[in-house]
């Protein structure tokens, strides 16, 4: 049974050097502690520590890394966020305007237009709870069910899914049959060439939404999902091919920040994604960019100018 007692900041500080962690000032790191956790600055100084069941420290390791590492992964969550939200409002405004015109403003709720109905079923409730939720706080949801009390359908598209959620989103994309013409033309709008990529590129980003929405650590994390990579991409890439993420280099960061900037390149041509990026790492010269995943001079490529 678990009988281990809470430590006070105190105890927490005087811990950490007893394993071999250097901290020079225990009073501003019990701040940085009462403020962060323990156990969230933990996922940071983990890799620091070269006996992970007694967790003792490597020689040298220092508490301010430790807190350098924990700031650079929050303002990158914070550059990623503001990156993810322009991929998906984008394709949010696709979906309503293509598939309204193709086949109508309730298309979200046709089964027929779907490959797999359980999944379908699962989405359109899900978008259930959203409106509902959104029924006491949005005006305009509430505007709709005021004015048209006999309507008992779903507002239409261009109100309904402005409450969806981006995995929502992209699980609507991906489930659309591909006789679907709409499908194509979203998939084109990115750079995306037809519906056989996108799907997996969106259910990437949500994930990466999710864990940015969350707090959750990016830097160092392994992503459990699986890209599909175009091999001849219409837009500017990556020109050298040893600068292509592998297969088995699809679970760093890396690979995911470089269809995120793909994309956005076909949504704003002339973003500062790259530039944000670059001058985020020259910030943080203690962070390892393998930890990312990061290509030698990934800066120089096509993708990034």
């Amino acid at each position: 049974m678990f009988d281990k007692n809470p430590f006070t900041l105190t105890q927490q500080v005087k811990q950490l050097q007893d394993r071999g962690l250097k901290i020079k000032h225990p009073r501003i790191a019990e701040k940085y502690l009462i403020n962060i956790s323990y156990y969230r600055l933990g996922e940071y100084w983990y890799v620091m520590q070269s006996d992970k069941e007694n967790h003792i420290f490597k020689p040298n390791s220092k508490f301010e890394d430790v807190i350098a590492l924990y700031n650079f992964d929050a303002e990158l969550r914070l550059l990623l966020f503001d990156v993810i939200e322009k991929i998906e409002i984008s394709l949010r405004t696709k979906l309503i305007y293509y598939l309204s015109h193709e086949i109508d403003p309730w298309w979200f709720c046709n089964s027929e237009i779907f490959i797999d109905r359980l999944k379908f079923s699962r989405t359109l409730a899900k978008i259930e709870e959203e409106v509902t939720r959104s029924r006491s706080k949005d005006v305009t949801i509430k505007h709709h069910f005021k004015k048209h009390k006999d309507d008992l359908r779903f507002p239409p598209s261009w109100k309904t899914l402005e409450q969806v959620s981006f995995g929502n989103l992209s699980k609507l994309y991906g489930n659309l049959h591909h006789r679907i013409n709409s499908k194509d033309e979203i998939a084109k709008d990115f750079g995306a060439v037809n519906h056989t990529y996108l799907p997996s590129w969106l259910q990437s980003i949500a994930q990466i939404r999710n864990f940015c929405a969350h707090h959750s650590r990016l830097w160092n994390r392994n992503l459990p999902s699986t890209v599909k990579i175009l091999p001849n991409p219409p837009n500017p890439w990556i020109t050298d091919s040893h600068n292509v993420p592998k297969q088995h280099e699809f679970s760093k960061l890396y690979i995911h920040m470089c269809l995120m900037r793909y994309m956005l390149n076909a949504i704003l041509p002339k973003n500062e994604f790259g530039n944000k990026l670059n001058s985020l790492l020259l910030k943080y010269p203690n962070v390892d960019p393998n930890a990312l995943g990061m290509k030698p001079n990934w800066q120089d490529e096509p993708l990034w100018k």
